[in-house]
């Protein structure tokens, strides 16, 4: 049988990288690239089947900030396959980033340097907007899409015959510090980019206790520290281009300097070639490169607790709730989402009331 895979954000950097390489070990399988920019999704397509010509690679319009999008995507992906083996939550945004220049000079010569640029704790905010469905958009777009995605595709990721795989990509930058259950969408912070990754690691987590049992597993990755178009978004490119020499310097020390995207992609693909059901369920699989420019995979237990886990998988007991209420209020055939359905969104699906929390 052949494998199905789905890739979000699949038309540049990471994903493209590991789409490239998920053709290289296996030519038979059937891989859809789910992007925003259809005009851009066509041209990777076109440069996949130029080096795989008998590869089969179609295109899904897919917004994962968009709700309405999600839905539609979600549909039409259905009515094309009657199976899903590997589902890549690869997009996501990092929207008008900001550097601290004073924690940056500071960071640059001391001892943290390489923690510095290896997870910009600390050094990185963002500036957040409400989109027309009621939801922050850096959470709507790197968590809340992506999880409405993995419910509606459901019935192609749970079936008897075959066991499927989540992958999330999540980031350095997802720093517990940034994330907080009173404020899941992280709407009186500065740095919702490290929110959302992190929220995205317990997701993961939370995801394998409520679907292992029938055959859905879920893991998340780290890429380390990749140029893409993501991070010469933070800093002119000029000033990569300055530094670029030290980051390989650097490199010699430590591991998580994958710099390009073919490196960065080496968990997921990894990952590809594992069975779902050996993995570890509480594990984020790290892309790590050596000094010599050999790449290889790590895993490193998520950072949580048991009360904050246990909340988050209660709430996903009550997705189809969320669901059926965001379907009642809108409608595909309508074509529009109402902000009041929307924005009920993280409160129906992800909050548990606690006396201290909500989810």
């Amino acid at each position: 049988m052949k494998k199905v895979v789905l890739v979000t954000g699949a038309n540049s950097g990471i994903g493209l990288a590991l789409c490239e390489r998920l053709l290289s070990q296996d030519a038979q399988l059937q891989l859809c690239l789910a992007c925003r920019n259809m005009q851009r999704a066509e041209a990777a397509r076109q440069a996949l089947l130029v080096s795989h010509p008998q590869a089969q690679v179609t295109l899904l319009h897919l917004d994962v900030g968009n709700m309405r999008s999600v839905l539609s995507a979600a549909e039409e992906f259905k009515q094309k396959y009657n199976r899903l083996d590997y589902l890549y939550l690869n997009a996501g945004i990092m929207p008008n980033p900001r550097v601290d220049h004073k924690a940056f000079y500071k960071g640059l010569f001391s001892s943290n340097v390489v923690r510095m640029f290896a997870t910009g704790e600390g050094l990185l905010t963002q500036e957040d907007k409400v989109t027309p469905n009621g939801l922050q958009e850096v959470f709507a777009t790197n968590l809340f899409g992506h999880f409405l995605l993995v419910r509606e595709l459901e019935p192609l990721l749970c079936q008897m015959d075959h066991n499927s795989l989540v992958i999330w990509t999540s980031s350095s930058n997802a720093q517990r510090s940034a994330f907080s259950l009173d404020d899941i969408q992280h709407q009186k912070g500065r740095e919702p980019y490290s929110s959302s990754k992190y929220a995205s690691d317990l997701l993961s987590l939370a995801l394998n206790r409520h679907y292992n049992n029938r055959g859905l597993y879920a893991s998340v990755i780290c890429p380390g520290l990749v140029m893409t178009n993501l991070t010469y978004g933070i800093l002119p490119s000029f000033f990569w281009t300055l530094i670029m020499p030290i980051m390989w310097l650097i490199r010699i020390f430590t591991n998580t300097f994958t710099l390009s995207p073919y490196n960065g992609a080496e968990a997921l693909f990894w990952l590809f070639m594992q069975k779902p059901e050996s993995l570890d369920s509480m594990a984020k699989y790290h892309s790590l490169t050596s000094g010599l420019g050999n790449n290889y995979t790590q895993p490193h237990k998520v950072r949580t607790d048991n009360q904050v886990l246990s909340l988050i998988c209660q709430s996903i007991a009550k997705k189809k709730l969320f669901i059926d209420s965001l379907r009642m209020h809108s409608p595909l055939s309508h074509g529009v989402l109402s902000a009041s359905s929307s924005s009920a969104a993280p409160t129906s699906c992800l909050r548990q009331q606690s006396p201290s929390s909500q989810t």
